[in-house]
């Protein structure tokens, strides 16, 4: 029983000084509580450094700038209709061709041997043409003697008909020999046109009355079959430009958009295009669709394959409410900016839907938007802040704010 009451009284013993250290550190907690509060009741009512700028209303532009490359208007190969060997190029890479130009030879003997002897048939066909005509002729003249000899019965019926076969046969043989005359002809005029395939023409229908060659493919002595390709020849002036876009800023696009483009080649300049084609559908591998615009080339500057970069303008607003896009900030994940109250030393919190964006520019759209937005030292700001501006950012605002009026 001893035992027991010794133990007793050491448990009691032991929870009686666990109470007292608890109920000793609740009250230093609640001390150090109260001595933060109130040091975070002054840190909030001090005046938060802040840089501000001055609301806008004026234009802004939406723009995008895509990149793309050039291809030439219209191309196409020349090439013979015939084969043979090459005896002599005209041309060569970068020359200006024009229409109907010779542009490339090829060896023509075997051509002119066939002209020959297609000359030589002829003259042979209108030979035995002749004969055929004067064996019809004496075989018309015997038909009529023999009919008329039959009419005073000197002629016999058989005389009659044999005279009659014998011209129909001699009729026969003249067409026959007027059809190897025309045969004849027409071998003659096919081998003059297949001489003439030995001078090889850059002929085209349309566009410009002259191009240029891009590529070259064969040189002076080669054998090429017939179809094979000889040069390549394109017109570059106007030139084609070509990008993609996604469907955000394809609702954006319309025929007839000016275009300004820049180039690696001549970075320090600008050409102008338009829009001339956007495509119905979307590519299924990209979801992009391919918009082709034409530019200008008078000076032939701009090559077909050059790497683009083509600004074009998607919106514009002539009256809009213009921030500083660093104005921008969250709170409950809605977009708002801090506007300088009057008394120039507290902000209010302002809601804005955001609108275009150009570089650093933002247009923004809510009640009660003017005056001077907040740029630096959002993060500390609740609505109804206190702030100060020091006075170096506030002469620098000034100054900035004086040259933008």
């Amino acid at each position: 029983m001893r035992m027991n009451l010794r133990a007793a009284k050491k448990v009691i013993l032991v929870m009686s000084i666990i109470v007292v250290a608890i109920g000793f550190g609740l009250s230093l907690l609640s001390r150090y509580q109260d001595r933060g509060n109130s040091n975070r009741g002054a840190i909030k009512n001090q005046p938060v450094p802040v840089e501000t700028a001055l609301i806008e209303r004026g234009t802004i532009t939406l723009r995008r700038t895509f990149s793309g490359e050039l291809e030439a208007l219209a191309s196409f190969v020349v090439a013979p209709k015939v084969g043979g060997r090459v005896e002599r190029m005209r041309v060569n890479i970068s020359d200006i061709v024009k229409r109907g130009q010779v542009v490339a030879e090829l060896d023509n003997g075997e051509y002119v041997q066939a002209i020959n002897r297609a000359r030589a048939d002829l003259e042979v066909a209108k030979a035995k043409q002749i004969e055929a005509e004067s064996a019809f002729e004496i075989a018309k003249r015997e038909f009529e003697r023999t009919s008329s000899l039959r009419k005073r019965d000197i002629a016999s019926d058989s005389e009659f008909d044999a005279a009659r076969q014998n011209q129909l046969a001699k009729q026969a043989q003249l067409k026959v020999a007027d059809a190897h005359v025309a045969r004849a002809a027409s071998s003659l005029e096919t081998a003059k046109i297949h001489l003439g395939y030995t001078k090889v023409t850059a002929g085209w229908t349309g566009g410009d009355e002259h191009r240029i060659v891009a590529e070259r493919f064969v040189d002076e002595g080669q054998t090429v079959a017939a179809n094979a390709p000889l040069i390549s020849i394109v017109e570059i002036d106007p030139i084609v430009g070509i990008f993609f876009v996604t469907e955000v800023d394809y609702a954006h696009l319309e025929t007839g958009q000016a275009v300004s483009l820049t180039t690696d080649a001549y970075p320090e300049r600008r050409f102008s295009g338009r829009i001339d084609r956007i495509a119905p559908i979307f590519q299924k591998s990209t979801r992009q669709a391919r918009v082709e615009m034409t530019i200008d080339n008078p000076r032939h500057q701009l090559k077909p394959g050059m790497f683009i970069r083509a600004s074009v303008v998607l919106d514009r607003v002539s009256d809009a409410i213009i921030v500083p896009e660093q104005a921008l900030t969250q709170r409950n994940d809605r977009n708002g900016v801090f506007v300088l109250k009057e008394d120039g030393q507290s902000v209010a919190w302002r809601e804005v839907q955001v609108g275009i964006r150009e570089g650093e520019r933002v247009q923004v759209k809510g009640n009660h938007l003017s005056g001077r937005v907040v740029t630096l030292g959002l993060q500390q700001l609740d609505d109804g802040s206190l702030i100060r501006i020091p006075p170096t950012l506030k002469v620098e605002s000034e100054i900035r704010g004086d040259a933008k009026q």
